[in-house]
């Protein structure tokens, strides 16, 4: 009964019965410092979103949920349609994460089993400096580099493929809806794969090694080994990715073209919720910043929906082991 007790209480967070006993003065000071840290934080997290949506009431008063409908972005005529920029966030989230994440779960897999440390310790610090790097060098990057090879090569193979049909019609100037997908799908890469590699890294060795004392081999070993035991950590990086492609602004405002219509193929030209907030908050009407704050407000509630499925899902995998 007591060393279920004192599992239980462990599972909890709490002290277990033995070992480790309170000082009455030392740990009510510690204790009372602790919950004073915790409930400041709690009230500036309070505050912050308070003060986002207080400043967005005016536009929602006003809009209502045409505002999330509505497919007119023109702040001179104070007209507010958020549903092209709130497209244009997930296209190029959801098409940067098809590029990032195979890749980097790829990349991760590769440097922890496969490229010798010699040479995999010298390309994880690449990584981690990658991922530290600003996202206005990026932006600048993409300008110079992915937007002359999008408009002289990849657009035009991709219009003469489809006959400029569907999705791939429409000016082919390198700026638009797929340049700041692939600066976006960069942008994260070293962030899925610093953090695989880290839960890749922690599989137990005696797992990986009793399953090729078996006789499997190492692509089965990764496959069925490796993966499922890291799962759980592989979706955490693959959410940290989401919202950080989700919230990225200055690099996507640099390249996507600021124009916030509705696309009508991915060559289009575009405009986030991000970068419609960094690039029209300055010389705004009260009401431009009320469109603003709410524009704010669907990208926290889009943030905290991808963290809540991420966790609703590893609970629902957990809990069919």
């Amino acid at each position: 009964m007591s060393s279920q007790t004192a599992t239980h209480s462990g599972e909890r967070g709490h002290f277990p019965a033995r070992g480790l006993r309170p000082r009455a003065g030392t740990d009510r000071v510690y204790n009372f410092f602790l919950r004073l840290v915790a409930a400041i934080f709690a009230a500036i997290v309070v505050l912050f979103v308070w003060s986002v949506v207080h400043q967005s009431l005016p536009a929602w008063s006003r809009y209502g949920l045409t505002f999330l409908t509505g497919t007119n972005w023109a702040p001179a005529d104070e007209i507010f349609g958020a549903a092209p920029l709130i497209l244009a966030t997930l296209i190029t989230t959801g098409v940067a994460l098809l590029f990032a994440v195979p890749v980097g779960i790829g990349a991760a897999l590769t440097l922890t089993f496969i490229v010798p440390p010699r040479i995999s310790h010298p390309l994880r610090s690449i990584i981690e400096l990658l991922a530290a790097v600003p996202s206005v060098v990026y932006g600048l990057w993409g300008l110079s580099i992915i937007v002359p090879w999008m408009s002289h090569t990849v657009q035009p193979w991709l219009a003469n493929v489809t006959d400029s049909q569907g999705i791939f019609s429409g000016l082919q100037v390198g700026l638009g809806l797929p340049t700041a997908s692939l600066v976006l799908g960069i942008m994260v890469l070293p962030t899925v794969v610093a953090v695989s590699r880290d839960v890749f890294a922690n599989v137990p060795r005696d797992q990986i090694e009793g399953a090729l004392s078996l006789g499997a081999t190492q692509s089965q070993v990764l496959r069925k080994v490796v993966l499922p035991h890291a799962r759980f950590g592989v979706l955490g990086a693959v959410s940290l990715a989401t919202g950080r492609a989700l919230g990225e602004t200055v690099a996507v405002a640099m390249v996507i073209g600021q124009s916030p219509a509705m696309p009508h193929s991915f060559f289009s030209l575009g405009s986030t919720l991000a970068s419609t907030i960094a690039g029209q908050y300055i010389d705004s009407s009260q009401l431009h910043l009320a469109a603003l704050g709410a524009c704010a407000v669907i990208l926290m509630v889009l943030t905290a929906v991808v963290n809540f499925l991420a966790r609703l899902l590893v609970r629902r995998t957990a809990g069919g082991q």
